[in-house]
């Protein structure tokens, strides 16, 4: 039977039970793809599967391989798959209930894979799949973002608002974005209209009425957003909802939002990167091997940009 390296957990806890292993290598099944992965970005679902505060929600069975956001190189197909073919370049959005992308290889549904820009390595497509999914999902379906709307988007730094102020903008709506001070260069430079310092006081006192709020923070940022919705706008929340009363008594909506993998959507997602029209940002790229450093660095809240395991040379 033919092995591979794989990053995998038998219990939950800290960055130690990160285990480097040598394990089967997994088959493709009907409708699936065995992708040779290049690269796998580390994203906070990651370290919070690890830590065991999903293990209600997602009921993940171990030993687990992590990472979710996956880019390669399709190495064959399952019984009745017809594309992509193999050789093929390929990112995606892997599913959260199964085996990740810390490994050699990995098997996904071939629908939720899709090419991956050709003008990115593999490195900086791994960053994209979730992030930009995500902010897609929350604003053009919970959101229902649309031209001549305004919006304010939290963590607008961070890989989900970075997406989110660029998709808003090139749908033709108003948009500020919300960051430190030490990031508002470059919130503005992915064309935000207004980019607002947390630092510099109160948000809610700085920005007039808006349609849509995107919130990848919670706690207080979610509460004190609400003041900032007009009548009938909607808060959106990767982080759960914890004002739902207080919205239906302003007469907002608050929604919970979780994202799905999405090929279709991908592949327009990597039109728009292969056509110059939106940044990536990488941060820190480490060896598969050193999964438990890069686990440390991101969950952090040190690291500048993305943080990425290079699988293959």
């Amino acid at each position: 039977m033919a092995t591979m390296k794989a990053v995998r957990i038998h219990e939950y806890g800290g960055p130690e039970v990160l285990v480097l292993e040598d394990i089967p290598r997994p088959e493709p099944g009907e409708g699936e793809i065995l992708i040779q992965v290049h690269a796998a970005a580390v994203n906070p679902l990651d370290w919070k599967v690890r830590s065991g505060s999903q293990r209600e929600r997602l009921k993940h069975k171990l030993p687990l391989i992590l990472g979710w956001d996956v880019s390669g190189v399709v190495e064959s197909l399952g019984t009745g798959t017809k594309s992509p073919e193999a050789g093929s370049e390929v990112f995606a959005r892997l599913d959260t209930g199964r085996d990740g992308a810390y490994a050699e290889f990995t098997v996904c549904d071939a629908r939720i894979a899709a090419k991956k820009p050709s003008s990115l390595d593999h490195i900086h497509a791994a960053t994209a799949p979730l992030a930009s999914l995500t902010a897609w999902q929350a604003l053009f379906e919970a959101g229902r973002l649309a031209a001549g709307k305004r919006v304010l988007i939290h963590g607008a730094a961070g890989s989900v608002g970075g997406f989110a102020v660029q998709f808003a903008k090139q749908k033709g709506a108003w948009v500020a974005g919300a960051a430190k001070g030490m990031d508002i260069d470059s919130v503005s430079a992915l064309g935000a209209d207004e980019v607002i310092d947390y630092d510099a006081g109160p948000f809610e006192d700085r920005i007039s009425p808006v349609d849509v709020v995107l919130d990848v923070i919670g706690g207080q940022i979610q509460e004190r957003s609400l003041k900032v919705l007009r009548s009938g706008g909607i808060l959106v929340s990767t982080v759960g909802i914890n004002v739902a009363s207080e919205a239906k008594a302003l007469g907002v909506e608050a929604k919970e939002f979780f994202v799905r993998s999405d090929g279709d959507q991908l592949s327009e997602i990597s039109r728009l990167i292969d056509a110059g029209r939106l940044k990536l940002r990488v941060g820190t790229v480490l060896p598969l091997a050193k999964a438990r450093e890069a686990h440390e660095l991101a969950e952090s809240g040190r690291a500048r940009g993305k943080v990425v395991l290079k699988v293959k040379d």
